[in-house]
């Protein structure tokens, strides 16, 4: 129990770590020396001195938007057995509850951009919604073969043993969960090729336009929230990459550690090396996703 509290908090504070070794790795790659690796501790620090600017025509529902945003990651830590330790929260069914409260998130800080009338910031929440419901099937049919996989209805038993020895029966399955989830962690968290969080071109953001009118702690908290939840996801690949326990303590917490810098410079690989899909193409590339996890449930029930 205690290492499990210890490895959450770790997650907690580390968390915006993950987003200095994409735009670290991005800027090598071109040639940049690139922003310092606590970067956006340093831009957390700087938003949370500032006072909160709130539009007299929003209400309550636009401050609730980067609340939920920081609360549902946390929530979904608690469900996942980080660092090879048993979850905090575990029981059947989680998976359920796992992407339940991603979906909560997006529902009110899309809620809290309609908040605010402006058109642009509805385009932007109209598009979140539309590819995360794409998006969503990939990431339960990924589970769906887990489950069966592992024999466990919870998320503790499907990253556990059970996962290592899917890996001896089904590694075919497993490479093809990868494959899905890596493009599903691309798309929920606003990385090329579906969005940039780097741009500030109106017309082609998605969720960047959803937080123009936040600043201050609320856009604090949306970016703390962002960091967290792309860290959430990564822990995903890392335990399915990593399913055995090295060891206890110390050893597991760096192999987990080790495996969220891998995922983090991959994703910034892929950031460098293409540029950001037209927005009629984003589905077709999160429908290969759901296709790819689909593909992993028919072997698994083969």
């Amino acid at each position: 129990m205690v290492t499990s509290i210890a490895n959450l908090l770790a997650v907690l504070v580390l968390a915006p770590l993950l987003p200095g070794v994409i735009n670290k790795t991005k800027a090598l790659v071109a040639g940049r020396t690139g922003p310092p690796l606590l970067q956006v501790y340093f831009d957390l620090a700087k938003l949370l001195r500032k006072g909160f600017v709130v539009s007299t025509t929003t209400t309550w529902v636009f401050l609730a938007g980067p609340v939920v945003s920081v609360v549902a990651p946390v929530v979904a830590s608690l469900l996942l057995p980080l660092g090879g330790r048993p979850a905090l929260l575990s029981f059947t069914g989680d998976m359920i509850l796992f992407v339940g409260v991603f979906a909560l998130a997006r529902f009110f800080v899309a809620a809290a951009a309609m908040d605010t009338g402006s058109p642009f910031e509805g385009m932007g929440a109209a598009r979140e919604v539309t590819f995360s419901a794409l998006a969503e099937p990939a990431l339960l049919f990924g589970m769906l073969a887990l489950t069966r996989m592992s024999g466990s209805l919870s998320l503790t038993g499907m990253f556990d043993l059970g996962a290592s020895a899917a890996w001896q029966k089904s590694s075919a399955s497993i490479i093809l969960i990868l494959a899905s989830w890596f493009i599903v962690l691309l798309a929920e968290n606003a990385r090329v090729p579906f969005d940039d969080p780097t741009t500030h071109l109106e017309l082609t953001m998605i969720h960047e336009v959803m937080v123009l009118d936040h600043a201050g702690p609320a856009l604090g908290f949306i970016v703390y929230g962002g960091a967290l939840k792309l860290t959430v996801f990564a822990e995903l690949l890392v335990m399915l990459l990593i399913p055995s326990r090295p060891g206890s303590g110390a050893l597991a917490f760096a192999a987990s550690a080790g495996g969220l810098v891998g995922v983090g410079v991959v994703v910034g690989l892929v950031e460098s090396s293409m540029a950001r899909l037209r927005l009629v193409r984003v589905p077709q590339l999160l429908v290969t996703a759901t296709l790819l996890a689909g593909f992993a449930v028919v072997l698994v029930l083969r």
